[in-house]
């Protein structure tokens, strides 16, 4: 090694060490090294040795002559606190069946400025921190490190199996401000996003389907989905996945009531001022109430005979999902509907019709027990990143993220 050190040149031999530790064989091997100090920066000669033949990358014949080389250079990862980078000449070979064509290095894969361990390091990284704040740590640009995560999450997501998805999860989340959203469909077997798309309407549905007959699958095979009430995620299913059952999930559910009861309190508000302020004392659990909203709940239920009805609706829909079996909650949901339409409160009135409507794919529930909890922790990840991040200006950003985080996607990276 060449090592600059206040003006003056010290030889160490550290190459052996150094082609160790990057994993070259023959022909490969560090042949010169430079650190400079001052510079911060360790470069990694490497080369083959003359007479050296190479395999063709494309019909893989071995033992091809050199025709000529071509300079390169990667970035490695950190020496310490110094960057590191390898450089090299990389033969063209001259393939009898192939002509003339570079050859692939052990250590970066073609047409990258980086070395598989500096990728690797790069897209576990991105998992954790916003890419421009990886950028200030490795001083490279977004635009490059984007380049590196689009390859890898393109590669993976053209890789993924479809062809044992039976159970998938779907539900949205918000790309932007306003109604600006991504549709995520989830293998609820697997526990990972298999495809994303921007939208939320029918066509997403139908999107997914052709996905899956791509990738090995088919969506007749398609045996279960767990959604929101949405009429287009409910057309949608009915057009493209033929033989499955819709399955609302729980806590979309049990929303209807609570947005009907938020109704009835804004209603009331206008007419009596002292139920302002009530609004996470009526729609939090009893069980997770302070003192101070016991308290309050139990003033606003004594002075306001609408909200008190409204109430006892929601909570006593609670029971529903108590149930022990599917006709047991069959019969508690007809007469939970049946006092409810009977109500004087029109919003609550309202959710019992929605309810009622919806019925068969609430009750699927006690078959099928899907939720989209898990969808729900992961879209929580995403958020947090898109936070982190402030914001993504492209819904392809945003879906490159979401398959990386959520999508256990097998990168492919082996150094």
């Amino acid at each position: 090694m060449l090592v600059k050190w206040s003006g003056q040149s010290v030889n160490m031999d550290t190459n052996p060490l150094f082609t160790i530790a990057l994993g070259l064989v023959p022909p490969w091997e560090v042949q010169r090294t430079e650190f400079d100090p001052d510079r911060r920066v360790l470069k990694l000669r490497v080369d083959f040795a003359t007479g050296s033949r190479f395999g063709c990358p494309e019909c893989g014949k071995s033992h091809c002559p050199v025709h000529d080389t071509v300079e390169k250079e990667w970035r490695h990862l950190d020496f310490f606190q110094h960057q590191a980078f390898i450089s090299a000449r990389v033969p063209r070979i001259n393939c009898n069946a192939c002509g003339v064509r570079l050859v692939n290095v052990p250590w970066a894969r073609p047409g990258s400025n980086f070395t598989l361990l500096m990728e690797a390091l790069i897209l576990e990284l991105v998992r954790q921190m916003p890419v421009h704040g990886v950028a200030r740590l490795t001083g490279i640009s977004d635009g490059a490190l984007w380049r590196v995560i689009n390859h890898y999450v393109d590669e993976a997501v053209a890789k993924i199996d479809c062809s044992h998805l039976v159970q998938v999860g779907v539900d949205e989340t918000s790309a932007r401000k306003g109604h600006d959203y991504i549709s995520c469909f989830f293998d609820m077997d697997a526990r990972r996003l298999v495809f994303a798309t921007e939208g939320r309407e029918n066509e997403v549905i139908a999107a997914f389907a052709r996905f899956v007959g791509a990738h090995g699958g088919d969506s007749s095979t398609v045996r279960e989905v767990s959604c929101d009430m949405s009429p287009a995620f409910i057309k949608g299913v009915r057009e493209n996945l033929p033989n499955a059952e819709v399955t609302f999930d729980k806590f979309h559910v049990t929303k209807v009531l609570g947005d009907a009861l938020e109704k009835v309190r804004r209603s009331e508000w206008r007419k009596d001022k002292t139920v302002k302020g009530g609004r996470w004392a009526l729609l939090k659990n009893p069980e997770n109430l302070t003192a101070n909203q016991r308290e309050q709940l139990k003033d606003i239920t004594n002075r306001n005979a609408s909200l008190a009805e409204a109430y006892q609706l929601k909570e006593t829909f609670r029971d529903f999902y108590r149930q022990p079996n599917l006709k047991s909650a069959t019969g508690f949901l007809k007469g939970w509907i049946a006092v409810a339409q009977q109500s004087k409160v029109k919003p609550m009135i309202k959710a019992a019709k929605t309810l009622r409507n919806r019925s068969k794919g609430i009750l699927r529930w006690f078959t099928s027990h899907l939720t989209n909890a898990v969808m729900e922790g992961l879209n929580s990840l995403l958020q947090a990143a898109k936070r982190k991040a402030r914001g993504y200006r492209l819904h392809k950003t945003f879906i490159t993220m979401a398959y990386l985080i959520a999508g256990k996607l097998n990168l492919g990276i082996s150094r």
